[in-house]
């Protein structure tokens, strides 16, 4: 794969302050497919002045106009399309068709949607004898994860640039590679030089410089609850904002009423989708007593249909498919009925993990509590409604979820759940409504209007 080695900076690319690189693997072969600069606090530092010398032309430039850049952005990224999806099946080991349709379509579609709200969104407005100004926070800090890697940069930088601000984006460093094809776009637009800056490299070097960084107004993050706490604790002490999208444990929810095999297959596809390295997968499935049985033979017939290098690509480094397998085995510890699957190597190379059914769960396991983030589900079972909501709000996540069943009665459970977003038998994605969680599931909201408040601050003038 086509790597650069340098960092995208002031509108070039510029040579890194080190020579240490990082290897990019494909996880499907276990073989490094490229290089990147494994970037310092300098090339942080550099980044951000770049982004700080842009940030006052940016925020003036007119809000249409900003939507226009965006749009081009957008285009840019619509005509890589294919070259988008191949880089992302080379380095996160997604299969080549959920690559083209979620991993490119969507973050194009998402821009898209941002170009639009720069035009509409009321940056001013009258209250009373006051006119106030929605203006932008400043220089954004994006770090992203790699399970979604264009996505998760499109819901940051799109919506930072519609609001005015300026950013420096730090990929993970498992799927830099889609990163640099996004800088390649946004030199394509013409975005102003200094609008967008990349530096590639190590979370606890290039990340934490980030974070932590005086020229830093706003740090915008996905990844795990763990490592948010430590983003929240660098960025309070310097009493900057900050936008958490972290961990999800989320309940899938089929009530009495609900078409049983509909909600059970939907469900199976829901995890097993990006290889159950979704933060907000519906992990845990919440089954009437009375049904039980029949819903665990559905699930065991549903995920046989996800066969390992087919549907199902592998986890995106041998730490993560370790980790994937140590939870298996706790899961087989603490008593779980193991349907499918199980913590054995479905295939000799590439780091796959077997899409694995646990019945028998109760709500104190570890598999019904904890993050898997892989091709894992868990069945518990209820007496009654009051039971399963205690069961889906007893986690310390709230970031998804869904309810089946009939629709009145769906609504109305749903609007109990401790938890961001709720997909109503089985309602589709929307780009333009807010995600983000409750508890320990993050702060802030992305995507929408919503996501774009998040990258404004508010000035009111009184008359």
């Amino acid at each position: 794969m086509k790597a650069h080695d340098g960092m995208y900076i002031g509108g070039e690319w510029r040579p890194a302050s080190s020579t240490d690189t990082i290897p990019v693997l494909n996880p499907a072969d276990e073989q490094v497919i490229g290089h990147v600069p494994a970037g310092t606090a300098e090339d942080v530092d550099a980044a951000v002045r770049a982004a700080r010398a842009a940030l006052p032309g940016w925020a003036a430039t007119p809000p249409a106009e900003r939507g226009a850049r965006i749009a081009a952005l957008r285009d840019a990224l619509a005509a890589r399309a294919e070259e988008i999806a191949a880089t992302v099946t080379a380095e996160l080991g997604a299969p080549p068709q959920f690559a083209a349709a979620v991993h490119a379509g969507l973050p194009i579609a998402i821009a898209g949607s941002f170009a639009e709200l720069a035009a509409t969104h009321p940056f001013e407005a009258k209250v009373g004898n006051s006119t106030v100004y929605a203006e932008p926070v400043g220089v954004v800090a994006a770090i992203t994860p790699w399970n979604y890697p264009l996505h998760q940069i499109v819901a940051k930088v799109a919506p930072a640039l519609a609001a005015g601000c300026t950013t420096v984006l730090k990929p993970a460093e498992d799927t830099p590679l889609t990163a640099q094809l996004f800088a390649e776009a946004v030199h394509e637009a013409g975005l102003p030089a200094g609008v967008f800056n990349l530096v590639t490299g190590l979370g606890p070097v290039a990340g934490q410089a980030l974070a932590e960084h005086p020229g830093v107004d706003l740090v915008s993050f996905t990844g795990s609850t763990a490592v948010g706490r430590r983003i929240g604790a660098l960025a309070g002490g310097a009493v900057k904002r900050v936008a958490l999208e972290l961990g999800g444990k989320s309940a899938n929810v089929i009530l009495p009423s609900a078409d049983l095999a509909k909600a059970v297959s939907v469900g199976i596809a829901n995890v097993m989708s990006n290889s159950g390295q979704t933060c907000s997968a519906w992990t845990r499935m919440l089954i009437p007593a009375d049904r039980y049985e029949e819903a665990v033979a559905l699930a065991a017939e549903a995920v046989a249909k996800y066969v390992p290098g087919e549907r199902v690509g592998p986890l995106v480094n041998a730490k993560q498919r370790q980790r994937v397998r140590g939870y298996i085995e706790k899961g087989v510890e603490e008593g779980a009925r193991l349907v499918a699957g199980g913590p054995e190597a479905p295939r000799e190379t590439g780091y796959y993990v077997s899409p694995t059914v646990f019945a028998d769960v109760t709500p104190e396991m570890t598999i019904a509590q904890e993050e898997i983030f892989g091709p894992v589900v868990s069945l518990l079972r209820y007496e009654d409604e009051e039971e399963a909501l205690a069961i889906a709000n007893g986690t310390v996540y709230g970031l998804a979820g869904a309810v089946w069943g009939d629709p009145e009665e769906a609504v109305a459970f749903a609007r109990r759940m401790d938890t961001g977003q709720v997909d109503i038998n089985g309602g589709r994605f929307n780009p333009l409504a807010p995600f983000g969680g409750y508890k320990q599931s993050g702060v802030g909201r992305e995507l929408g209007a919503h996501g774009l408040a998040e990258y404004l601050t508010t000035k009111s003038l009184q008359f």
